[in-house]
């Protein structure tokens, strides 16, 4: 399987969520007002998770462990910096979920519930600037859809690399010879594009 070019994920996923420089550099100045309230977002968080019986096999037995996990990469939502070793930390996390076999629509719905429990929190402490209020939910949200998007990179690369493995079996090519090949057609288009 290729490598995960993170500086171009990171780029990419970027424009399609809208996290541009001002957001980037407004979570980095005021992220921090955030922190301390975030213990009670992951609290939140899990209390309703715990109420969908979809979620009751990913939680079992492991909800303070699990905890512990969101809050810090909650933390680092919020504390940047947003580059390529982000990304890669991001990519992980869902890694982490597509081993543990956690369907991709828990992805976007557990971003979601984290809003859900953000804005009252973001209302609070901007509740003298209206101004800033706005610019922050415009940061909260490119942010946790700049973070689902790299996430959910890793259940595409996941599917791929189980439909390959399938149609090795199938036709018995080996990966040597299916990389071979596959070099071998970048290398035609390449001159093609010429």
């Amino acid at each position: 399987m290729s490598q995960v070019d993170f500086v171009a994920l990171c780029q990419r996923s970027k424009v399609c969520s809208g996290f541009d420089a001002e957001d980037e550099q407004l979570l980095l100045t005021d992220g921090h007002k955030l922190l301390p309230h975030l213990p009670k977002v992951t609290e939140q968080f899990y209390a309703e998770l715990q109420q969908i019986p979809a979620a009751a096999p990913f939680l079992e037995g492991r909800v303070d462990a699990l905890k512990a996990t969101h809050l810090a990469w909650l933390e680092s939502v919020f504390s940047g910096p947003y580059d390529e070793h982000f990304a890669a930390r991001m990519h992980r996390v869902g890694e982490v979920h597509v081993q543990v076999k956690l369907p991709v629509e828990f992805m976007s719905s557990g971003t979601l519930l984290i809003k859900k429990h953000l804005v009252p929190i973001l209302t609070h402490v901007y509740s003298d600037d209206a101004v800033k209020l706005g610019q922050m939910m415009k940061a909260v949200n490119a942010v946790t859809g700049f973070c689902l998007i790299v996430m959910q990179e890793s259940y595409q690369s996941s599917l791929l690399a189980q439909e390959l493995d399938k149609f090795m079996a199938i036709t018995g090519i080996s990966r040597a010879l299916f990389n071979n090949l596959a070099s071998a057609y970048g290398d035609t288009k390449d001159d093609a594009a010429a």
